[in-house]
């Protein structure tokens, strides 16, 4: 028997580089996808074009979701931004925020109701390593995913009695089209490991089916993690020699 057989799910983000694997895997253990972007999504069931970052059609399409039935949310779509945080327009700003932090939190606040009436349903929020260790000239995108990451730890906390499961999945870098030139230079110049994005769909699909409550990707990411939690000085000064390669980035 398909492990997620029957399982009506929302996947936002839907078409992109992970969300079109992760929707192409669960479809194929069995859920119906209800896919979000901004663009169709050919590997999902069905479709809804809306973009996150707009607060009208935000609202919009909680209001749809809240007459569905949904046992699965997962929360793919993001933005990210690289670069001084103060040449970041004040529109990408608000919409990084929206897109990473707000608009998640919106859509599980509509979904929430009928699942904790069912005692029965998984919210699932694809966050990243930078939640846990924020990154310079990440800092919108990583403060946003910190949010993420906390949003997820306090709901779980909140409706575990409940019967409902809270999935935060926090991956490194994936070779997508998520990362533009600079990102790409950043990480070749500082060594930083990226993955296939297969491998992360793969992980996060087992997170989902396995009930899982927090999955980082990457042994030496997740020391880094614990490490910045216990001694975020030191950190600094590990990143410092990043800090100054990301520089010669932006010589303005």
């Amino acid at each position: 028997m398909l492990q997620l057989d029957g399982k009506a799910v929302v996947l936002t983000g839907a078409a992109g580089g992970i969300g079109s694997l992760v929707a192409a895997r669960m479809q194929a253990d069995g859920a119906h996808i209800l896919g979000i972007d901004r663009v169709p999504c050919p590997a999902c069931n069905e479709h809804i074009v809306a973009d996150l970052a707009d607060p009208q059609e935000l609202a919009w399409l909680s209001e749809q979701l809240t007459v569905r039935r949904i046992d699965i949310l997962v929360n793919v779509a993001g933005l990210q931004y690289f670069g001084a945080f103060e040449d970041q327009p004040a529109s990408a700003l608000r919409a990084g925020f929206i897109v990473n932090l707000v608009a998640p939190a919106t859509l599980i606040s509509a979904v929430l109701p009928a699942m904790r009436a069912r005692r029965s349903g998984q919210i699932v929020n694809i966050g990243s390593v930078m939640g846990s260790v924020n990154y310079p000239f990440f800092a919108a995108y990583s403060s946003a995913k910190a949010g993420l990451r906390g949003l997820s730890e306090a709901l779980r906390r909140e409706v575990t009695a409940d019967g409902l499961t809270v999935t935060y999945v926090a991956p490194r870098a994936v070779r997508t089209a998520f990362n533009n030139a600079a990102v790409n230079a950043f990480m070749v110049a500082t060594g930083m490991t990226a993955d296939d994005p297969a491998v992360v769909a793969d992980r996060i699909v087992k997170a989902i089916v396995e009930r899982r409550k927090d999955v980082s990707i990457g042994a030496r990411e997740a020391f880094f993690m614990r490490l910045n939690a216990l001694l975020p000085r030191l950190v600094d000064a590990g990143l410092a020699g990043q800090v100054a390669k990301a520089r010669r980035l932006f010589p303005s």
